[in-house]
Order: C-alpha cells, then sequence, then structure tokens
C-alpha cells in the first residue's frame, strides 16, 4: 500500500479536530508534523512527529507529498500556490481563496503539475447532508420546487481569534460559514443561472459580515442559502419541497462536537447521530400518503480523506475538486457584487 506522508501548515483547532485523527486514522497517510509559529503541540498529541519551524522547511522536505493548507483564509492562495510550485499535492481548507481569479490560477498550477488540489469541503459528509441527498437521489420528492439550507448559530460575542473579526480578504460569514452551504447546493443542482443576495454585518461591534441570504436561481426552481450568528432557536437546516412531497432536517451531525472532546474516529459506530434529531418525510408513494420519520445516515469524514487517498495513489478525481472551489468561488463573488448593487447577478 502506497503510503501519502502528509503535513500541515498548522496545528489549531483545524489541525487537531478536522485533520490529524483521520490521517491517524486513515491506513494509507503518515503524518510527518506541521509548521507550528509559537505554540508548539503537535507533539503533545503524535510524539513521533516533527514541528516544522517554517514553511520553506516543508516545502524543501522532499519525503512530503501532501501538505494540508488549513491556515487563515487570505493565505490560501500563497500558501497553496507554493506547496504546488514545490511539487507537492495539497488539500485547501474552505474558503478555496479569496477570489475567484486565485481559484482559477491554482487550478491551472495543479493540471500544469500533474498535481492533486482537493478543496475540504468536509461537510458532504455530514450525517445529514448524506441524508438529504439520499432522499433526492431517491426523487422521493417528486420534480423540485424550493429548497431553504440553514447553517445558523447563535454567537453575539465577537470571536477571539483576530483575522476572523478585523477586515481582510477572507474574513466574514460569507467566507466562513457560506461555503459549505454553497458547496451543499451545489453538489445537489449544479451551477445556478444567477444569483441574488443580501449580506449584512447585524452583531454589535462587528466589522465583518455576520449575516448572508443568498438565492440561486435555477430554470425551475429556487435555492435560499441562510447563515447568520443571532439565531438562538434554528430553523430545520435543510427543508426541502417538491412537486410530491416535502423532508425538513434539522442540523444533527455529532462529528465536530465529538472531535473536540478529544473522541478518535472510527470506522463502525462513528458519524451516528442520536436518536430523537430525525428528518421528516412527507410525501406520496406509489399512490400513497406518508409522513413519517427518516432514519439518518451515518456520517464520516474519513471518506473524504479515503477519496483524496485513491486520488493521489490511483490517480482518481478528487472527492473536491478544485473546479468545484472555484464553482463555489464564483457564487460568492457574484453574492458580494448582488448585495453591493442590490440586483439579480447572471453567472
Amino acid at each position: 500500500m502506497q503510503i501519502i506522508k502528509t503535513a500541515l501548515l498548522s496545528y489549531g483547532m483545524s489541525g487537531k479536530v478536522f485533520h490529524a485523527p483521520f490521517l491517524e486514522l486513515h491506513p494509507g497517510f503518515e503524518l510527518l508534523g506541521s509548521w507550528e509559529r509559537s505554540k508548539k503541540l503537535i507533539q503533545q498529541d503524535y510524539p513521533e512527529v516533527r514541528s516544522y519551524p517554517s514553511l520553506e522547511s516543508i516545502l524543501e522536505d522532499k519525503s512530503i507529498d501532501l501538505v494540508i493548507v488549513n491556515t487563515p483564509i487570505d493565505t490560501h492562495f500563497e500558501y497553496a500556490k507554493k506547496v504546488l510550485l514545490a511539487g507537492k499535492h495539497a488539500i485547501v481548507e474552505k474558503a478555496f481563496t479569496s477570489n475567484v481569479a486565485e481559484a482559477m490560477e491554482l487550478t491551472a498550477l495543479a493540471k500544469e503539475k500533474g498535481l492533486k488540489l482537493s478543496v475540504f469541503q468536509n461537510r458532504r459528509w455530514d450525517s445529514e447532508f448524506k441524508t438529504v441527498k439520499k432522499i433526492l437521489d431517491e426523487k422521493l420528492l417528486g420534480e423540485i420546487v424550493e429548497a431553504e439550507f440553514h447553517f445558523d448559530r447563535y454567537n453575539p460575542v465577537l470571536s477571539p481569534k483576530v483575522h476572523k473579526e478585523t477586515v481582510n480578504s477572507g474574513s466574514g460569514i460569507m467566507k466562513d460559514l457560506g461555503p459549505h452551504i454553497i458547496d451543499q447546493a451545489l453538489c445537489l443542482f449544479g451551477l445556478p443561472n444567477a444569483v441574488f443576495a443580501d449580506i449584512r454585518i447585524i452583531r454589535e461591534n462587528s466589522v465583518v459580515d455576520d449575516y448572508l441570504d443568498v438565492l440561486l436561481y435555477y430554470s425551475d426552481f429556487r435555492v435560499r442559502l441562510k447563515a447568520g450568528f443571532l439565531v438562538r432557536e434554528p430553523n430545520p437546516s435543510y427543508v426541502v419541497h417538491g412537486k410530491k412531497g416535502s423532508f425538513l432536517k434539522s442540523r444533527g451531525d455529532v462529528q465536530e462536537d465529538e472531535l473536540k472532546l478529544g473522541k478518535k474516529p472510527n470506522l463502525t459506530s462513528w458519524g451516528t447521530e442520536k436518536e430523537g434529531r430525525e428528518g421528516l418525510l412527507h410525501t406520496e408513494i406509489d399512490g400513497k400518503i406518508i409522513r413519517e420519520k427518516v432514519p439518518t445516515l451515518q456520517g464520516n469524514y474519513y471518506d473524504f480523506f479515503e477519496g483524496v487517498y485513491q486520488a493521489i495513489a490511483n490517480d482518481q478525481l478528487e472527492p473536491v475538486t478544485a473546479q468545484n472551489g472555484v464553482n463555489v468561488m464564483r457564487i460568492i463573488e457574484a453574492a458580494f457584487q448582488s448585495s453591493a448593487q442590490k440586483r439579480v447577478i447572471d453567472l
């Protein structure tokens, strides 16, 4: 079995919670270490790995095959470009880049170099999204009329992470939570024909956008995407209406919370949602009206890393392609333009 030797560009929350545990679990990856600037923490959890003192020390290490760019968004383009120019495969956290032009340049560079480049859209492997996708794949609602996806939180206090709360090319909810639900919509429905958006600041003392309402125009239906930090009582995270019926599902994936508690993922019981969080299906099947709860599928971010492994080891398509990342950035850019100009933007 080919072993893909991997390095992280930071070991904060994302490296510790979303990446290292799955690299440890997957037999095809070997975590060599992480770039650590001030706090040297990775060896507390993984004593055998290295704490790299600089980006250059990672780029110069010829044993590294794959680099995970999990630094602040406004650094993604610069760091990912250096990684690719050094001849290494890359996973880039969301948002992929700060703008469409950067995303397209990285995509072209990876193709030119014959390297694999994937965007870490782990929410495709959330339990509730997998369940929504199954309902749509089985066409249980008939022809889709409308859908509404929410990523709601109640957090009126500004984040202590300075890069998230100061104006820069990567800050704001549109590039933080927005890429999750945009990618999910594009995964299910493809690129829309047009975009309309309202992006605002609603928290006291905030200087970055913290509310979004984006409407995606498709030929025969509409998809609304909403996120905000002042939603104490959340709406269902997924509401999909078709000509035969409806499906409603609240956010219930347990992976992030369990990873933050230090629990280790596995391939059996991991990502199993608690009972009582099932989605509601109200539709017509074979002429019979049904209204029932639907068991939630198991989620597991391991499947993203398995996809990356197959892409690198066996030249398969990346689980989330760079072009997927470009498409998300197209929606984000159009949404900002729409909100500023208060009009629909054709893609």
